[in-house]
């Protein structure tokens, strides 16, 4: 099978354990300290992997554009999301602004990148948020969401965050289509350090307890999702529309719940698993016309 057909559900696999990493995480570190050694261990890993394959650098002007990049695709989108979680928000809550992003991109893209949606496409997407809205509907009636009024900033950094990664991904669309995609993501991740380390720095006592835990999870962070999973986002933004890649997000939330089911007990309930029936067809028909194109190039 080829990358193409392979990408799209590896990169679903990879991903959605980052929530799962996240939970070990999040007992061992503080978000922002955590994140700025994940960055910077990951741009030293792409470095050495571009100094063993002699990748060529990019020129200066889209090296800074790389940068720029990272600093909204990785930095201010994980370090905003960990942070409203860390100060307030409900896991509910923030899946559904989650699940924003694609209609966000789908929104955007037109404006920004001159990318035009089909209707069934327009159809996917609204289905895929439908679906998440019923996946995580039970979260949504426990009363522990019902008074908000105490989280409005972290709300707030939240949408923001999302905000940021769909202005990231856009623009990573419309100013880095070419050059090794091993060197921008060095750059990239350079970028998400120079955001999250001051606010490490500023706002945090840069805890990190160095359990067992902790360094599997630092591990699994920058080689399976910062590596593995953030070069096969970068490689389906380059190959296909931005929008589609985007709805696979949809996909992430059914994932980490049948991976909670097997590694902490957590109930499969019957909203969840209708959400999921619904998400898959909105990812479906998001995705249908790339994949019929595809078919026809390779006939």
């Amino acid at each position: 099978m080829s990358l193409d057909r392979l990408a799209p559900a590896v990169f679903v696999l990879l991903w959605s354990t980052g929530w799962v990493v996240a939970k070990y995480a999040s007992l061992h570190s503080e978000p922002f300290t955590f994140l700025s050694i994940r960055y910077a261990l990951s741009a030293a890993a792409f470095l050495a992997l571009c100094i063993v394959v002699r990748a060529q650098w990019p020129s200066r002007a889209a090296a800074l554009r790389a940068v720029y990049s990272g600093f909204f695709l990785h930095g201010f989108y994980l370090a905003g999301l960990w942070w409203a979680i860390a100060n307030g928000v409900p896991a509910g809550i923030s899946g559904i602004i989650a699940a924003l992003q694609p209609l966000l991109t789908a929104m955007a893209a037109p404006f920004l990148i001159g990318e035009r949606l089909q209707q069934a496409q327009k159809l996917g997407l609204a289905l895929g948020f439908i679906g998440i809205a019923i996946a995580i509907s039970p979260k949504l009636l426990d009363p522990a969401t019902a008074d908000l009024t105490h989280a409005a900033l972290p709300l707030a950094i939240n949408l923001v965050a999302m905000a940021s990664v769909t202005y990231g991904t856009l623009y990573q669309k419309k100013h880095l289509q070419s050059g090794d995609l091993r060197t921008i993501a060095t750059l990239q991740y350079i970028g998400a350090l120079i955001l999250t380390l001051p606010l490490s720095l500023i706002f945090e006592h840069q805890h990190f307890d160095g359990a067992a835990q902790a360094y599997g999870a630092l591990a699994w962070s920058v080689f399976g999702l910062s590596m593995g999973g953030v070069g096969l986002l970068l490689y389906l933004i380059r190959r296909g529309q931005v929008s589609r890649a985007a709805s696979l997000i949809y996909l992430m939330p059914p994932a980490v719940a049948l991976e909670a089911f097997i590694a902490f007990g957590e109930p499969l309930t019957l909203p969840l698993i209708v959400g999921t029936v619904v998400v898959v067809t909105g990812v479906y028909l998001t995705n249908r016309k790339a994949f019929s194109e595809h078919r026809s190039a390779e006939a």
